[in-house]
């Protein structure tokens, strides 16, 4: 579920394209890619939910309504699906972190 990588164009958060170095306030020298990569971490916290609340407070991915036809003196029930009132339940807290999809390191090798 959430499998889809990165929805941002030219941003990668685990490298940087910037091979420079600057110095800090003690005369240090810092690469860019280190300080950058202690702002993003390789694991995934959360995620959006594919699920949606009703009217009713009911949690479910698509919800149906049963409709009565009569045609030709035949009565018969149909089942209509719900597009409207409905809200998404939003972002959910993982059980366990995942690995970011596009996190640029081999785990295991065969």
């Amino acid at each position: 579920m959430g499998g889809n990588g990165s929805k941002s164009k030219g941003y990668w958060p685990f490298a940087s394209s910037d091979t420079g170095t600057d110095l800090g306030k003690e005369g240090i020298e810092h690469s860019p890619r280190f300080r950058r990569s202690l702002n993003a971490t390789p694991f995934v916290f959360t995620r959006r939910s594919s699920l949606y609340y009703d009217e009713d407070g009911d949690l479910a991915h698509e919800f149906y309504e049963e409709t009565v036809e009569v045609k030709n003196g035949r009565t018969r029930a149909k089942l209509k699906r719900v597009e409207r009132n409905l809200m998404p339940q939003g972002m959910v807290k993982l059980d366990h972190p995942c690995i970011h999809v596009d996190f640029p390191v081999v785990l295991c090798e065969l």
